[in-house]
């Protein structure tokens, strides 16, 4: 609870400040957002298949981007998020794109259980979501309750070897040294600075806590929710095909509810 309260306080705090100085003002964001939604849904876009008419759900939603993209798309986009300044800017987003998501501000793992429906087409996460929480099996136990059965999970994150085991340094003659710093299987809670905080113009960046997982706590965790695993991709880092093309940068994985 206290790693709970400490990375809401961390999110509450300049996040959507942040998200200006990223992406611009939430009407100068829409405009971009409006040429080409399917762009800004990025790798996982395949995965959920046709997604006008669809009801999904995006956990840890953030800023609304992959949200509003998929409302453009013809989707019924709802969020869950625990940060008032993400809600803020997600439903300017919205509101600016001429289209509607809904915006649950809420702590994934304390959602109300009268939204634990199971009537929901896709559930999404996608990166840089899973160190929040120190436990995955409460998490995907969520999952479950919210997917309607034959409904879909779709999960896209960092890849553990570039999390917990690899770093990475700047290029010589084009090459990027690349050196084993980390304990793939370290389990400890970790205290890092909040994502947004390279767009921030704050002096010191806020820090939440963060637990790393590996790839076979990830997998092991939602088979054990009832969840069939349909397919596991890992994925390059595909900004940087000459430098990291050989290194797993983030990984996806589609789960289905029986």
């Amino acid at each position: 609870m206290e790693s709970n309260e400490k990375n809401k306080q961390a999110w509450d705090t300049g996040a959507f400040e942040a998200w200006i100085k990223r992406f611009g003002t939430p009407g100068e964001a829409a405009q971009k957002l409006q040429t080409n939604p399917q762009k800004k849904i990025g790798e996982i876009y395949p995965y959920f298949g046709e997604v006008a008419g669809k009801k999904m759900i995006n956990l840890l939603g953030s800023n609304g981007m992959k949200a509003v993209a998929l409302s453009l798309l013809g989707a019924n986009v709802t969020v869950v998020d625990f940060s008032a300044d993400n809600e803020k800017y997600a439903k300017e987003l919205a509101e600016a794109a001429g289209t509607q998501i809904r915006y649950i501000q809420s702590d994934v793992l304390q959602l109300p259980q009268n939204e634990l429906t199971s009537e929901y087409d896709v559930v999404f996460m996608e990166k840089g979501v899973l160190h929040y929480f120190l436990d995955l099996q409460p998490l995907f136990e969520v999952v479950a309750k919210l997917l309607k059965p034959g409904g879909r999970f779709v999960l896209q994150d960092f890849h553990p070897v570039t999390t917990k085991l690899i770093s990475s340094r700047g290029t010589t003659a084009n090459i990027r040294k690349h050196k084993v710093t980390g304990n793939y299987f370290d389990d400890s809670v970790v205290e890092r600075e909040v994502a947004y905080s390279k767009y921030s113009d704050e002096d010191s960046a806020k820090k939440v806590y963060q637990r790393y997982w590996t790839l076979g706590e990830v997998i092991t965790s939602i088979a054990t929710t009832g969840l069939f695993i349909k397919e596991l991709r890992e994925l390059p880092n595909l900004s940087s095909e000459v430098f990291d093309a050989g290194i797993p940068k983030s990984f996806i994985v589609v789960a289905e509810k029986l």
